[in-house]
C-alpha cells in the first residue's frame, strides 16, 4: 500500500503540463494571423491608386519563409521540451518578423496612402526598426544557447546577462527616444536607413542595430568555441548547426550573384533557402533526430555538388567545342554532350565520392575498407574460432556498439537425429 500511495503521489507531478504546448501553439497561430495582414493591406494600398507602394514582391519571401520556419520549429521545441529556451527565442524570433512584416504595410497605408486612416501608424513606424534589432538579438541568443540551453562557460553567462541587459535598454530607448522619422523614406530606403530618422531616435535606433549585429557575432563565437571543446553526442549536435551555417552561406551567396545579373525574381527564392536552414538544423540538433547521420549528408552533398559541376563544366566545354567544329549540327554537339556525360556520370561519381569520403566521413570510408578485407579473407578462412575474434573485432571497429558477443548454432547431437 506505501509503494502504491507513492506511485499515485508521483503519478501527477510526472505528466507534462499542457500549457507550453497550448501557449506555443497559441502564438504560432497569432503570428500565421499577421501574415494573413499582408495581401490586405497591400489590396488597400493598390485600392487606394498607389500601386507603386504595394508591399508584396519578391523580397517579401525570404522573411516570410524565414519566420515561419523558425516560428513552427519554435513551437515544436517549446512544445516538447518547454523548459529549452531556443524554442521560445525561435517562435519570439517568428512573431517578430511577422510584426515587422505588417508593420511595413501598416505603415504606408496609414501615414502615406491615407493618413491618419489607422491608429497608431506613428508607433508602428517606431516599433519597425526594433523588430529588425530585436530579430538580430533573438538569433544571438539562440547560437549562444545551442543545443544545450544554456552558455558554454561561467564567462559566457556573464557577457549573456550583460548582453540581455543592453538589448533590452538598447530596444527600449529605440522606441521612446525623442525624434523625426520620413515613413516613405522608411519604405523605400528600408528601416535602417539612418537618413530615415533625426535628433535622438537616429543615435537609438543605430546603436540597438548595433549591439543587435554584436550579439550575433558573439553567439557565433560562442558556437565555435563550443564546437572546440564539444565531444559525443553534442559535437553531433553543433555538426548539423554548422551545416546550415555553411548552406545558409551558400544560399546568400548565390541570391547576391543573382540579384546582381539582374535575376531579382531567382535571387529572392535562392535566398529562401538559405534562411529556413538555421532553424530546421537548430530543432533537428537540440530534438538530436537523426544526428549521426550529418557526416553522410556533408558527404553526399559535396560529392554530388562537385558532381554536377563538373559535369556542368564537361556538357559545356563539348557543346561548345563541338559547335565550333561542326557549325551546323547544334543538334548533334548537344546530343553527344549528353551521351558523353551519361557514360561518365557512374565512374565519376563513384571517384569523386570515394574522394569525399575520405576527407569528409572517414569513419564510413574506413569501414568500408574494413568489411572489404574481411570479406576477401573470409574466403580463406578455415579456423572458426579466428573468425569469430576477427567478426568481433570488425563489429566492433565499424559499428562501435557498447558491447558485441556471437552466438554459433550448436551442431545437433544424436537426440536430434
Amino acid at each position: 500500500m506505501p509503494a502504491t500511495q507513492d506511485a499515485a503521489r508521483k503519478g501527477p507531478a510526472a505528466r507534462p503540463r499542457p500549457w507550453p504546448a497550448v501557449l506555443a501553439w497559441a502564438l504560432l497561430a497569432l503570428a500565421v494571423l499577421l501574415f494573413a495582414t499582408f495581401p490586405w493591406l497591400d489590396h488597400l494600398i493598390r485600392q487606394a491608386g498607389r500601386p507603386d507602394l504595394g508591399t508584396l514582391g519578391p523580397f517579401g519571401i525570404p522573411p516570410t519563409v524565414a519566420a515561419l520556419a523558425a516560428g513552427t520549429v519554435g513551437a515544436v521545441l517549446a512544445s516538447r521540451r518547454p523548459r529549452h529556451p531556443v524554442g521560445w527565442l525561435l517562435l519570439a524570433q517568428g512573431m517578430v518578423m511577422a510584426i515587422s512584416g505588417a508593420c511595413v504595410g501598416y505603415i504606408i497605408y496609414g501615414l502615406v496612402v491615407r493618413p491618419g486612416a489607422l491608429p497608431a501608424a506613428n508607433i508602428a513606424a517606431r516599433i519597425y526598426p526594433v523588430t529588425i534589432a530585436a530579430v538580430l538579438a533573438a538569433v544571438g541568443f539562440v547560437l549562444l544557447l545551442t543545443p544545450t540551453g544554456s552558455p558554454p562557460s561561467a564567462r559566457w553567462r556573464w557577457w549573456a546577462r550583460v548582453s540581455s541587459v543592453a538589448v533590452a535598454a538598447t530596444l527600449l530607448a529605440a522606441t521612446i527616444a525623442p525624434g523625426s522619422l520620413d515613413p516613405l523614406l522608411q519604405f523605400v530606403s528600408g528601416p535602417m536607413d539612418p537618413q530615415v530618422y533625426g535628433g535622438a531616435l537616429r543615435v537609438a535606433n543605430q546603436v540597438a542595430l548595433l549591439v543587435g549585429v554584436l550579439t550575433v557575432l558573439a553567439g557565433a563565437a560562442s558556437l565555435v568555441v563550443r564546437f572546440r571543446h564539444a565531444r559525443g553526442i553534442e559535437r553531433q549536435q553543433l555538426q548539423w548547426v554548422a551545416l546550415a551555417a555553411a548552406l545558409t552561406g551558400l544560399s546568400i551567396l548565390a541570391a547576391a550573384v543573382l540579384i546582381a545579373v539582374g535575376e531579382v525574381n531567382l535571387g529572392a527564392w535562392a535566398s529562401v533557402f538559405g534562411v529556413a536552414f538555421l532553424p530546421l538544423a537548430t530543432g533537428a540538433a537540440i530534438l538530436r533526430y537523426r544526428l549521426y547521420d550529418v557526416d553522410r549528408i556533408v558527404s553526399r552533398t559535396l560529392g554530388y555538388g562537385l558532381l554536377t559541376v563538373l559535369l556542368g563544366l564537361g556538357y559545356t566545354g563539348v557543346v561548345l567545342g563541338l559547335g565550333r567544329l561542326l557549325p551546323d549540327s547544334s543538334t548533334l554537339a548537344v546530343a553527344a554532350a549528353t551521351l558523353a556525360m551519361a557514360a561518365i556520370f557512374q565512374p565519376a561519381r563513384r571517384r569523386i565520392q570515394q574522394a569525399v569520403d575520405r576527407r569528409f566521413n572517414r569513419r564510413r570510408h574506413d569501414a568500408a575498407r574494413l568489411i572489404e578485407g574481411f570479406g576477401a579473407r573470409l574466403r580463406d578462412q578455415v579456423d572458426l574460432d579466428g573468425l569469430t575474434a576477427e567478426l568481433l573485432e570488425v563489429v566492433d571497429q565499424t559499428m562501435q556498439p557498447t558491447q558485441a558477443s556471437l552466438w554459433l548454432r550448436p551442431p545437433a547431437g544424436p537426440a536430434a537425429r
